[in-house]
């Protein structure tokens, strides 16, 4: 059996039977884990362990584990600055900025791998107007050139340590102050407004290999009415068409108020993944999930097959007592405790 292309989130730090009935379902592809299903390193490593072991090809399992308010698991990991920290490091020193976004990149996709996730659904990419109170330190910067820098950071640490890169939230979330959880923004500029800075870091991340994109659950009506994640405009013909991205992607959660507006979600999912998404999420509604794995039909495609692969984490992932021995990886916890952290969590996106 292979992976189907929704993703569904389990209830504890152990599987209950339910959980495993979801997950066993031929429309099930992955596992997004949340702060609730954490309580140790050796705990999640398990977790993992009995996930993947579910069926084959394993589920993939990611995290939101971008740093400062978006850091699902705590106490035994490394706390990591919230992005906006290695904005204002590159104010003064762009070329320590960066090494620090791979040093950070690095320490958080091998902790990650250490205990058996595949990805984190990182980094975000959108411009900081100074607006959006759901965004604010989670982005790198206000100017797009120096998001783009220090994301590219990022995702070569992620790639040092064995992790794809999923940047979001695609075309971009910072503008507008609504929060997508709660509300149905809606961005009223042009599309040549955004295309001159929101894009400009998803085009050079594209070229520097980007392995997923996550569309925002924002509308932009002067391109397209509907959600960008719900947009073959967006999806197609701008993202993969125009910006020539050939790589993953990822709807944000189809239980937030930004996506409501489809409809149910059954045809939340449908609308997604006829626009050009991969793989759906389903996120703290176990009741929405088992209405979407009852009613969805969905026939996953040999291209969506093959771009879901590349999301697997890749190479062997080194057990955390060898990680604690590496000089590398002990000067990166070195540099990353001196940066500024931020406390608090928020949900998926």
């Amino acid at each position: 059996m292979g992976i189907g292309p929704v993703m569904l989130d389990v209830a504890g730090t152990t599987l209950t039977p339910e959980d495993e009935a979801r997950l066993t379902h031929p429309l099930a592809g992955g596992v997004i884990l949340f702060a609730r299903n954490y309580e140790s390193p050796a705990q999640l490593a398990e977790l993992t362990a009995r996930i993947h072991a579910l069926r084959t090809p394993p589920l993939l399992i990611a995290v939101d584990h971008e740093g400062g308010r978006v850091q699902r698991f705590r106490e035994g990991f490394t706390r990591i600055p919230p992005m906006r920290e290695l904005g204002k490091l590159w104010d003064d020193q762009p070329k320590r900025a960066k090494a620090l976004a791979q040093e950070v990149g690095f320490v958080l996709g091998a902790e990650l791998r250490a205990c058996g996730v595949d990805f984190s659904f990182t980094p975000v990419l959108d411009v900081d107007y100074g607006a959006s109170s759901v965004i604010g330190d989670r982005a790198f910067h206000a100017e797009p050139q120096a998001i783009a820098e220090l994301a590219h950071g990022l995702l070569l640490g992620l790639k040092q340590a064995g992790m794809p890169a999923v940047g979001k939230h695609f075309p971009g979330h910072g503008f507008v102050c609504a929060d997508s959880h709660l509300d149905i923004p809606v961005d009223e500029r042009s599309y040549t407004d955004i295309e001159l800075c929101d894009l400009v870091p998803f085009r050079q991340m594209i070229g520097f290999g980007l392995t997923a994109v996550m569309p925002a659950h924002v509308i932009y009506p002067k391109v397209d009415p509907r959600p960008a994640g719900f947009s073959k405009v967006w999806l197609q013909d701008i993202l993969r068409g125009e910006l020539g991205f050939d790589g993953c992607i990822f709807s944000d959660d189809l239980s937030m108020e930004g996506a409501t507006v489809v409809g149910g979600i059954v045809e939340r999912a449908e609308a997604a993944l006829q626009a050009g998404c991969d793989m759906v999420l389903v996120c703290n509604r176990p009741d929405s999930a088992d209405a979407l794995l009852a009613g969805l039909k969905w026939e996953m495609n040999a291209a969506s097959r093959a771009r879901l692969a590349q999301m697997r984490g890749h190479a062997h992932p080194r057990p955390r007592a060898e990680l604690h021995e590496d000089a590398e990886f002990l000067k990166a916890l070195h540099d990353i405790a001196k940066v500024g952290m931020s406390a608090g969590e928020l949900p998926l996106g």
